[in-house]
This record gives C-alpha cells, sequence and structure tokens, in this order.
C-alpha cells in the first residue's frame, strides 16, 4: 500500500471532523477552566472588601475616621475645605443629643439598627420619606454614599447590625453628631452651633439644639437661624420629643 498519496476522501473527512472535535473540546475545556477562575476572582474580591469593611468598623469604633466621601464630594463642589470640628460626645450639651434622637430615632435605644415599626409605618402609609434610623444614617455617611440605589441598600443593609454589634449607642451618636451635614458644606454640630448661634456645642440651648436638630435631613434648604414657620413648628416637636424621651427612658442607652 502506497501511504505517499493522500488519504481517501471519507478518511480525511473523518480527520478534519476529529481535529474539529478536538478543538471544540479543548476550546470548552478552558472555557469550564475560565468559568471557575472567575468566580474565584469574584469570591477573593468580596471577601477583600469585606475584610476592609470589618477592619474600618473596627478602627472607627475608637479612631474618628478622618472626612466621608460626602464632605470630599462636597469640598470639590463648593470649591474649598467644608467646615468640620470634630467634638467628643461629652462636650455637646445633652439635650442637643436628646434632639437628634427626637428628631431622626426615637426609638435609637430600642433597636439594633432597624426600626421595624417605623419601616411598617412608612410601608403602610406609601410614603417616600424614609424609614433610617442614627445607625443606619452613619454607616451611609461614613462607610458609603448619597442616594437610593439598591446596591447601596443593600450594603447598608449589610453593614448597619455589624456596627450596633462593634460600636457602644454612645459612639454611634458620637459619630453621627459630628458628620451630619446641617448646612451647606457644614458638617456636625460644633461646626453647625458657631456656624448659625456663634456658641461652643455644649452651649447650646434647648431651642438652639430643636432648631439645629429640626434642619435634618434637609440641610440645604433649612436654617437653623433663620427657621420658616414650618420650621419653627417642627422644632417644637422635636423639643418636646427631646423632653419626653428623657422622662420616658428612651434617653437611657446614650446618658450616664
Amino acid at each position: 500500500m502506497d501511504f505517499s498519496r493522500d488519504p481517501p476522501a471519507h478518511i480525511a473527512g473523518a480527520m478534519a471532523k476529529s481535529s474539529k472535535s478536538n478543538k471544540s473540546r479543548g476550546k470548552a475545556n478552558r472555557t469550564r477552566r475560565a468559568v471557575p477562575s472567575l468566580r474565584k476572582l469574584l469570591l477573593r474580591a468580596a471577601l477583600g472588601v469585606a475584610a476592609v469593611l470589618v477592619l474600618l468598623i473596627v478602627l472607627f469604633g475608637v479612631v474618628n475616621p478622618p472626612t466621608t466621601l460626602t464632605m470630599w464630594s462636597e469640598g470639590r463642589r463648593l470649591g474649598h475645605s467644608v467646615q468640620q470640628d470634630w467634638v467628643s460626645i461629652g462636650d455637646i450639651a445633652p439635650v442637643m443629643v436628646r434632639s437628634a434622637v427626637a428628631a431622626e430615632d426615637a426609638n435609637f435605644c430600642l433597636h439594633w439598627g432597624f426600626d421595624v415599626e417605623a419601616i411598617r409605618a412608612v410601608i403602610a402609609e406609601g410614603s417616600n420619606r424614609g424609614g433610617s434610623t442614627i445607625t443606619q444614617q452613619v454607616v451611609k455617611n461614613v462607610f458609603l454614599w448619597q442616594g437610593r440605589s439598591w446596591p447601596r441598600k443593600m450594603l447598608e443593609a449589610m453593614i448597619t447590625p455589624a456596627v450596633e454589634l462593634v460600636w457602644s449607642k454612645k459612639r454611634i451618636l458620637e459619630v453621627y453628631l459630628n458628620v451630619a451635614e446641617m448646612d451647606d458644606g457644614v458638617f456636625g454640630v460644633s461646626a453647625a452651633s458657631r456656624h448659625y448661634f456663634g456658641v461652643a456645642p455644649d452651649k447650646l440651648t434647648a431651642q438652639q439644639a430643636a432648631r439645629l436638630a429640626a434642619v435634618l435631613p434637609s440641610p440645604k434648604t433649612r436654617s437653623a437661624s433663620e427657621p420658616t414657620s414650618r420650621h419653627r413648628k417642627r422644632a417644637a416637636r422635636i423639643a418636646d420629643g427631646a423632653a419626653t424621651i428623657r422622662a420616658d427612658g428612651r434617653a437611657a442607652c446614650f446618658e450616664d
């Protein structure tokens, strides 16, 4: 038999099909190998992000956050540094702390990061107002970004219980009162008390504290020093609420 000649057509066809089949199997094998590799890469990335968040949660439980994404973006927008002077909760008038809680999260001492009753009330009303607790707002301000996107809300829901677990209630309030925006480019009660009233945060009166708390959560459209009639009414309700949570024990977790 002469093997120098080309193989018969049916043999050549079979060989070609076999070659194509081998190539297809090779490509499929490479694809199968690539999928687990991609999954591993994504898993490692997710674990890395989780590890960084855990580290930051533990760190910021004792170390003051140097800045936030909101402060940075506001500084860029305004073209100058924002106003913020970090102050310990012991140097803030107790009535200011109570006013902030009364305004934003009256059941702050009673929940573990999520106020289920408030969420149910919002759903029942069909309202657009938020049901976020102070802890959720701290998580958003310190670790995440502004907005109502689902990715941010999901991250917020995961980080909030961790913050409640690691931080004390007093620490959560201390951070909140130092990073909350209270006027355009003015962050925290220390800068805000001087900006609006020319006094240190430990010298705030009950009325001043209520007016400061009343600018939340819309500081760009409200003024503590030049309140509208609607703002005055809200501040009056907050002042009553601050007195109420002191009397009924709902301020016990952050007051000595």
